[in-house]
């Protein structure tokens, strides 16, 4: 039934809402009676012995149970800890947790994703030091690039070696940023003995510089390894970054050759 309400306690000293709550009949008057030691009831008290009384306003009613716990919950993730509330309220997963709002999230900024990324061996990068450190890069061009940065923590990457097959399979742990600045265990990725000489070429170019995505893999192989199987139409784009949504005949190929269960990581 229809016959809940979203309610608010003001301060009449200064006008600041202090308390939300939902019910139904006299509810939200009880409050004025409660005896607890809590800081609504320290507030109410502290209104009181000014001679006043807390102001009493509805928000919201004709609301079913499920509409009330919403509304509510949605006002006290605004005021955050400003009001005297106790319980977080019911959806709590569903809400942005307080003090993020400086770095994105996933399932609220974005949606994690499974891709394609194409290993690309050359002058600039190599397999084995992929491995070896945790990490994939791509850059030398603004396209390269961009396609880095659109890998998100917790993506789940296939890596794919042109003429060979697919090597290995990963989660991203941190976004893409330049060569130059990543560190692995305190150290600079560029101190480090890579196989790849070539990783710190343009290095202080914003534009031109690798990028390089630390990578948590689940799964890896040697390039001589590659899993692959002729004629099976498998999704290998002329991409670095390509998503393999829909790609479910890949993906199969990928949880049997690696034995890995990918449908469990991504529904």
């Amino acid at each position: 039934m229809n016959n809940f309400y979203v309610y608010v306690y003001i301060d009449p000293r200064n006008f600041e809402e202090f308390y939300y709550g939902k019910g139904k009949g006299w509810r939200k008057e009880a409050h004025l009676w409660d005896t607890s030691s809590s800081e609504k009831t320290k507030r109410i008290k502290a209104i009181r012995r000014e001679g006043l009384e807390p102001i009493i306003r509805v928000i919201a009613s004709r609301l079913n149970e499920q509409e009330a716990f919403l509304i509510e919950k949605t006002l006290l993730w605004k005021l955050g800890k400003l009001t005297t509330n106790v319980s977080s309220g019911h959806f709590k997963n569903k809400f942005r947790p307080h003090n993020t709002m400086h770095k994105k999230l996933p399932d609220f900024d974005y949606q994690n994703g499974i891709y394609f990324y194409n290993v690309g061996e050359g002058p600039h990068r190599n397999w084995d030091d992929y491995r070896k450190y945790g990490f994939i890069s791509a850059g030398q061009r603004k396209p390269f690039k961009l396609a880095m940065e659109g890998f998100e923590v917790g993506d789940i990457i296939i890596a794919y070696m042109n003429g060979r097959g697919f090597v290995g399979v990963g989660i991203i742990t941190h976004e893409a940023i330049m060569v130059r600045d990543v560190k692995i265990d305190g150290k600079r990725l560029l101190d480090l003995p890579l196989k790849c000489k070539e990783m710190s070429h343009r290095s202080d170019s914003i534009e031109r510089s690798e990028y390089v995505a630390r990578v948590k893999w689940l799964r890896s192989v040697p390039r001589e390894k590659a899993k692959w199987k002729k004629s099976a139409n498998l999704f290998t784009p002329r991409l670095v970054r390509a998503s393999l949504e829909g790609q479910n005949k890949t993906i199969n190929f990928i949880c049997r050759k690696f034995d890995i269960d990918l449908w469990k990581r991504i529904l």
